[in-house]
């Protein structure tokens, strides 16, 4: 029962492919016939096979019918496949076989005969398991009589044309067919002038003009046409001939034949060679009359370019002038002055003018020409020829050799003269300089004057100075100033000005000592040119003039008194500077405070602390006095004109150092301006705090430093005294924790929390999840609590303690700060505890995942898929025996 029920189901298949192996066979196609072929040619007849069974290179059998009778010519597989009359022509290689594919052969028959004409058939051995298909076609090969002739002009079939660039030229063949078939002709042009034949323009056998590649413009422009004429002439017409027409030229024909598919085969094809032809370029020279030459301003400009050429008939020449500031021929950045084209018309210009002097001679003429028309001068000709339609065609073209034209200037001829009217006897007296045009000769309503002025530091030694400028004057008379002088000339302290046309001047309002040192001034004479723009053409320099005065040495003295022999910590400190001053015309001073600090004391990097200072005015500043519980703490005051004090008021111990007064004297200046004059220092006054208290230390302790993550780390800061005891009501400590999240100490430390000595606590900004907690568990012990440490908790933890020390006095004294040596606090992860929620929580689910998947699995099978199975009855048939073929 089993067996049948399997069976019966593949019959169907079965019958499937035997009828897809009916349907399916080889196909063997040759073209459709006939094929007709000249007598002579070369006959090439493919031959194709498809739809095969067994291996992919398949073989071929050739043979040839006149009538009824078929003979073997040749085979791909059997070398005794060929008949007797074919052995000779096989063996001589005029009748082979060429393997295009594994799948595909070409019979190829050379110089084929009449004798040829009849049905080829081609075979295919079967290499099938069944019979199915076509294992061989047919075709019948045609073969005419070759009626095409091709022939140059009547008379000779070859000729040498020699041409000049320009030119046109015509060329006929001729082409006839006497083919029974109806057959037509394709006509090519082609040119040699290399190695190879090039397409010029053909008339398809469809009737359709094709140009080749390259002549596609001048077949639309109408430079090169084919027409056809009586005779079966074809004639090919070339206008404009330039160099690459030159070459040897032949007329290609071929004859085309519809086939029985309605697709054009050419059956023949036939050449001759029509004429040599030569294109000589014409020769043409341009050369400038005139050489190398020098023109004054203000005069004519005058060059003549002659035309050469070998050039005959009818042509007309087109000239340029260009003008380039460098001998370049290229002439790419070169500018166009003038130009007349072929039919004589001449660009506008004003000041430039061209004209045709006789046949080859054109004359350029430059008139009132200027130093901006110094440069090289090119003259560039072109030869153009008229065409058959009227239009003209340039045929050569070339540029002369430049000429180099110098324009002269006309400088104006005059002097300079500087002098003082006034100069300065004492500092801060004006100076006033004039600078002087005179002998003026041979000057123009377009000339005129600007001036420079120019300082030089006056020394005695023979070192080398610089010439500064002061300001200088362009052609309109704009000032533009110097660096040195730009900004007092903005304030009003130097003036420049221009008193009359010949007279420029500069006044100095307040002399100062920088202002020593030699004067001269410069004189620019400028031209107008046509463009109205003004050019520089000529400068003066006048003799220096020297600014100096008799000056005496400035002498500051300063002394600085402590008035106070002996103080300790909590007093007052009190010193006094006194100033002296020699050659100082009604001084006024500003004094400085300055502390240098011992080496201990990092709060000035070079040791030097700017405390507070009084100006020339009286006003004062706190300079680098950051301490904000004194704020009020010193005093700085002016108890005479010549005299200041000094006062500190509750002195700690961390004050200790060297005092001086930095004193500067100021003079006034101009317009009402103080100008600083010399600076001094005081000496040094001394403050040292004799003490015999107590010596701090400080170490920071933990129980355990390696803390899990989520734990609490305790770390305490614990303060020890040597020496002497103090009571615990006078001590106080400021305490601060810092960390450095590294194992070394290579990274900036990060403040956790602090604590003052009043008690209050300051916590920086965190950004993880822990908390911290600073307090003080007794006088000299502070403990750190970091709640819920995580990783970023890690690193090297220290403290730092500031001790406040009460005096005897009452006063609270702070101590230099203390650093305790760091501890390593390392956090770790509990592994047990990160998996053990997790682990619990997977295997709960998959308990729960398997009870309900054997639940769902029993109930399935108890209710759900319940089937009753019938027996089938079982028919007592015997099989029927079945063939295939």
């Amino acid at each position: 029962m089993g067996q049948r029920g399997v069976r019966a189901p593949c019959l169907l298949p079965l019958l499937l492919l035997l009828l897809l192996a009916f349907c399916r066979g080889r196909i063997v196609r040759v073209p459709k016939g006939p094929l007709i072929r000249v007598v002579g040619t070369e006959v090439v007849i493919p031959c194709s096979v498809s739809d095969y069974d067994g291996p992919s290179e398949q073989n071929f059998d050739w043979e040839f019918s006149r009538a009824t009778d078929f003979l073997r010519i040749v085979s791909t597989w059997d070398s005794t496949f060929t008949s007797e009359e074919y052995q000779k022509r096989v063996g001589h290689g005029d009748i082979k076989l060429r393997r295009s594919s594994n799948d595909a052969v070409e019979l190829v028959i050379r110089n084929i005969q009449p004798t040829d004409q009849g049905i080829y058939k081609c075979s295919t051995p079967s290499t099938d398991a069944t019979v199915q298909g076509n294992y061989d076609a047919e075709v019948q090969v045609k073969v005419i009589s070759d009626g095409l002739s091709v022939s140059g002009s009547k008379a000779r079939s070859s000729t040498s044309l020699k041409l000049s660039e320009g030119d046109s030229f015509k060329l006929r063949c001729s082409a006839i067919t006497t083919s029974p078939e109806h057959t037509h002709l394709h006509v090519t042009w082609q040119i040699k002038s290399g190695l190879s034949w090039q397409d010029i323009l053909s008339l398809t056998h469809e009737g359709k003009f094709r140009p080749g590649l390259g002549y596609e413009e001048r077949y639309r422009n109408g430079d090169i046409r084919l027409d056809t004429g009586a005779n079966d002439t074809y004639q090919l017409s070339v206008s404009q001939a330039s160099s690459v027409d030159g070459g040897v030229y032949r007329c290609l024909v071929s004859e085309w034949v519809r086939g029985a598919d309605s697709l054009w085969q050419k059956i023949q094809e036939k050449s001759v060679e029509i004429a040599s032809v030569e294109i000589q370029r014409t020769a043409l020279d341009v050369l400038i009359s005139t050489s190398n030459l020098s023109v004054t301003e203000r005069d004519s400009l005058d060059l003549t370019c002659n035309i050469t050429t070998d050039r005959s008939g009818i042509f007309q020449a087109e000239v340029t002038w260009y003008f380039s500031e460098t001998p370049d021929d290229t002439l790419s950045d070169a500018q166009v002055l003038l130009s007349m084209d072929h039919d004589s018309v001449v660009s506008d210009s004003t000041l430039i003018s061209l004209s045709h002097v006789d046949r080859n001679s054109y004359r350029l003429l430059v008139r009132d020409v200027d130093v901006e028309d110094s440069g090289y001068y090119f003259c560039q000709a072109a030869v153009w020829v008229p065409l058959h339609n009227g239009s003209w065609h340039k045929v050569v073209e070339r540029t002369s050799a430049p000429v180099s034209v110098v324009v002269t200037a006309l400088d104006p001829d005059y002097e300079v003269f500087l002098n003082a009217s006034k100069t300065p006897k004492f500092s801060d007296d004006p100076t006033e300089l004039e600078c002087r045009i005179t002998n003026v000769q041979d000057t123009e309503a377009d000339i005129r004057f600007s001036v420079s002025w120019y300082y030089r530091q006056h020394l005695l030694s023979d070192d080398v100075v610089v010439e500064k400028l002061l300001a200088t004057m362009d052609a309109d008379w704009t000032l533009l100033l110097g660096d040195r002088s730009r900004e007092r000339t903005q304030n009003g302290e130097i003036i420049f000005s221009k008193k009359a046309v010949d007279t420029f001047s500069l006044r100095i309002q307040w002399t100062s000592e920088n202002d020593r040192g030699d004067y001269f001034c410069v004189i620019s004479a400028w031209s107008r040119h046509r463009n109205n723009n003004w050019v520089k053409i000529k400068d003066v320099t006048s003799a220096s003039v020297p600014i100096l005065w008799a000056t005496q040495d400035y002498t500051l003295t300063v002394e600085a008194v402590k008035l106070k022999p002996f103080f300790v910590a909590g007093h007052t400190f009190e010193m006094t500077c006194k100033v002296s001053s020699k050659n100082i015309k009604t001084p006024r001073y500003s004094v400085l405070i300055t502390a240098e600090k011992p080496l201990t004391d990092q709060s000035s990097p070079n040791g030097t602390t700017r405390i507070i200072s009084l100006n020339q005015d009286s006003v004062v500043r706190l300079e680098d006095w950051t301490d904000q519980t004194r704020v009020d703490g010193v005093v700085l005051e002016k108890v005479q004109e010549n005299e200041f004090r000094y006062r500190m008021y509750q002195t700690q111990i961390s004050d200790a150092g060297l005092y001086r007064c930095v004193v500067t004297a100021w003079s006034p200046g101009g317009g009402g301006m103080w100008r600083e004059a010399v600076n001094g220092l005081s000496n040094p006054i001394q403050i040292d705090f004799q003490t015999s208290g107590p010596v701090f230390n400080v170490s920071v302790h933990s129980d355990n430093l390696t803390i899990y993550q989520g734990e609490l780390a305790d770390l305490l800061c614990i303060i020890t005294t040597d020496g002497m005891t103090l009571e615990p009501d006078d001590m106080s400590f400021d305490v601060s924790w810092f960390a450095v999240r590294s194992f070394a100490l290579d990274r900036e430390p990060v403040l956790l929390a602090s604590v003052d000595r009043r008690g209050i606590v300051t916590q920086s900004r965190r950004n993880g999840s822990s908390d911290l907690s600073l307090e003080r568990i007794s006088p000299l012990e502070f403990r750190l609590r970091i709640h819920g440490c995580e990783d970023h908790d890690f690193g090297n933890h220290y403290c730092v303690v500031t001790p406040w020390v009460r005096s005897a006095t009452g006063v609270w004294q702070r101590e230099p700060d203390i650093k305790a040596k760091p501890i390593f606090l390392s956090v770790k992860m509990d592994v047990l505890n990160a998996f053990k929620y997790p682990l619990l929580i997977g295997i709960g689910l998959a308990t729960v995942i398997g009870l309900l998947s054997c639940l769902i699995g029993y109930c399935s099978s108890r209710w759900c898929c319940k089937k009753e199975v019938q027996e089938t009855r079982r028919e007592r048939r015997r099989l029927m025996s079945m063939e295939m073929d």
